[in-house]
């Protein structure tokens, strides 16, 4: 399983913790409130659907509300699946989500950990958040090294470049400075106390009251009628 689809895997069975989806209802949830899969192709979606469901770790459902049952016969299309999550789902997602090896560093595996930090328990949180800050920092001090080499060589609108690259990656460690912090004093982002997975946010569907990237709906309207 490549790297790729894995972090695709991973958000699905924690969207789907949340609550069952459609197929659409998922494709929007990746793009609009996990910003990382912005780019991602559909095509991909539903083999990593089927791949889920062939694993057990979810179940296909027929849709049952009553503008699935009037859908089928007005537009002669079939009625859409619901995707559920198998307790076997739920216990492999939760395995996931203590998991702090390195992957959970990299830049794309990261935004999908830290969507889901409201589920995660604050030790996994604080073992991510300092694995990234380090990964950041080694990168940081690569970038001064480099930097400093080839400064004579480059023309102003490179040496430009570099800097804003540099300056991004030290925001984003004063970022994680900022949660650490917060970590630490036992203190979610909502500024409450809490041992444990941050409570979550059933008016929004957040989860943990979580920032999550991309917040802005696509104004693309594919065929809702995909299972």
């Amino acid at each position: 399983m490549s790297r790729r689809s894995g972090i695709l895997e991973f958000a699905v069975l924690g969207l789907l913790r949340e609550s069952p989806m459609h197929g659409y209802e998922l494709r929007k949830r990746l793009n609009t409130s996990l910003g990382v899969f912005r780019a991602f192709s559909y095509g991909t979606l539903y083999p990593c659907l089927k791949t889920l469901v062939t694993n057990g770790w979810l179940i296909e459902e027929p849709g049952n509300t009553h503008d699935d049952a009037l859908a089928a016969p007005l537009a002669g299309r079939r009625a859409k699946i619901v995707y559920r999550l198998t307790a076997e789902g739920k216990e492999h997602f939760e395995e996931l989500l203590s998991q702090t090896g390195p992957d959970a560093y990299e830049d794309e595996h990261f935004a999908a950990r830290f969507a889901f930090f409201g589920q995660t328990s604050r030790d996994v949180r604080m073992r991510v958040l300092e694995g990234r800050r380090s990964r950041l920092e080694e990168r940081l001090e690569k970038m001064r090294a480099s930097l400093a080499r080839t400064r004579e060589r480059l023309d102003d609108y490179t040496l430009e470049l570099q800097r804003h690259g540099m300056e991004s990656v030290e925001r984003e460690v004063r970022w994680l400075n900022e949660l650490i912090e917060s970590e630490r004093a036992g203190r979610d982002l909502r500024g409450s106390a809490s041992g444990g997975p941050a409570q979550q946010d059933t008016t929004t569907g957040s989860t943990g009251g979580l920032p999550r990237p991309g917040d802005t709906p696509r104004t693309d309207t594919p065929d809702d009628t995909a299972t």
